[in-house]
């Protein structure tokens, strides 16, 4: 696995329930280096171009309702694996099928309000960050830990 960054999003359910703390200690204990966030209210033009790829889907209307009711979190992580790790750490898109010790496994009842987002592939974290942030809002940085990581 190589260093790479992949894109994380605490939902507005994660927000209004005051979860970003947590979701961020869970990446920085992981060994991740945040390199850019912001808190915003995104629009729903965003949101669209963010979730194009499921424009087609019967649930896609409700999702830009859910996703534009309150602001977002959004965040850029960087590490060893991150895509494939973060993944694993957020757990199944349906709470039901994730495993205790992820974060939807831990916080999550219900699919439609699943807290979190990240990136399922290196490609649409490129994507995500590019759509997300400037080119300036990412920091480059070596962390006093990276040699014990």
């Amino acid at each position: 696995m190589a260093q790479e960054r992949t894109f994380i999003a605490v939902k507005p359910d994660g927000v209004q329930r005051g979860l970003i703390g947590e979701i961020i200690k869970r990446f920085e204990v992981k060994g991740f280096k945040l390199v850019a966030m912001k808190m915003m209210q995104a629009s729903e033009e965003h949101l669209t171009e963010h979730y194009i790829d499921l424009k087609g889907k019967g649930f896609f209307p409700e999702l830009i309702k859910y996703m534009s009711s309150g602001p977002v979190v959004a965040m850029v992580w960087e590490g060893l694996g991150a895509v494939k790790t973060g993944r694993v750490m957020l757990g199944a898109t349906n709470p039901a099928d994730s495993n205790p010790g992820t974060i939807r496994g831990d916080f999550c009842i219900e699919v439609g309000r699943n807290i979190i987002h990240g990136s399922d592939s290196v490609e649409s974290a490129k994507k995500e960050i590019a759509l997300w942030f400037t080119d300036s809002e990412l920091v480059s940085y070596k962390s006093c830990a990276a040699d014990w990581l």
